[in-house]
């Protein structure tokens, strides 16, 4: 008798312990409902899609370099609220100047979203090309120098609800400073690449 009240009361404390617990999967937070304090996250399921190369993948020579052709991608699941999409393009394996800088390769923004994405080699009307590292407006294809490891160019996508008030001469501080309290979704979208080092 003693050890049926014990093995009750063992099991009230481990309901009592995971009715306690944070729910990450539930809802409240960032998208959430039930009311209640934040609870982890729910966010919508944006997506970056391209046939151009898998994402992980080798970047192909066609997108490579100066001269590189800006691949297309499409996008889906962004929220209703969605208005316009940015793209930022950069080298994460590098640091610039002892900074937290990397390699900007491009930037875009006010892409409308009724366009669903971006067809290979140029942009929607309405959308602005920024800056590259080169103060060159447009897309400037991976490029890193003869090496053992491939270094990750990622494309990040933010879905926002507004359309950016910014001149093409805007840098990429500026961008993200604007798009602060915009931001209604974001995914990401990364390719490989790297040059032989010349043989010995």
């Amino acid at each position: 008798m003693q050890k049926t009240v014990l093995r009750a009361a063992a099991g009230l404390l481990v309901l009592a312990a995971l009715g306690s617990a944070p729910a990450f999967a539930q809802g409240g937070g960032a998208g959430g409902g039930g009311g209640g304090p934040p609870r982890g996250f729910n966010l919508p399921p944006l997506l970056m899609e391209t046939n151009a190369f898998p994402d992980g993948g080798i970047i192909p020579p066609k997108f490579v370099g100066p001269m590189g052709v800006q691949p297309g991608f499409t996008f889906s699941g962004a929220p209703d609220t969605t208005q316009t999409y940015a793209i930022i393009f950069h080298d994460m394996d590098v640091s610039i100047g002892n900074n937290t800088g990397d390699v900007l390769h491009w930037m875009a923004w006010n892409i409308p979203a009724s366009a669903k994405g971006i067809p290979e080699g140029k942009l929607p009307d309405g959308s602005v090309n920024g800056n590259n590292m080169r103060n060159q407006p447009g897309y400037m294809g991976p490029g890193a120098p003869p090496g053992v490891r491939y270094h990750h160019y990622v494309f990040e996508l933010y879905a926002l609800n507004a359309k950016l008030d910014l001149p093409a001469t805007t840098t990429r501080d500026q961008l993200l400073a604007a798009m602060q309290g915009k931001i209604v979704a974001k995914a990401a979208y990364v390719g490989r690449f790297h040059q032989e080092p010349p043989k010995q």
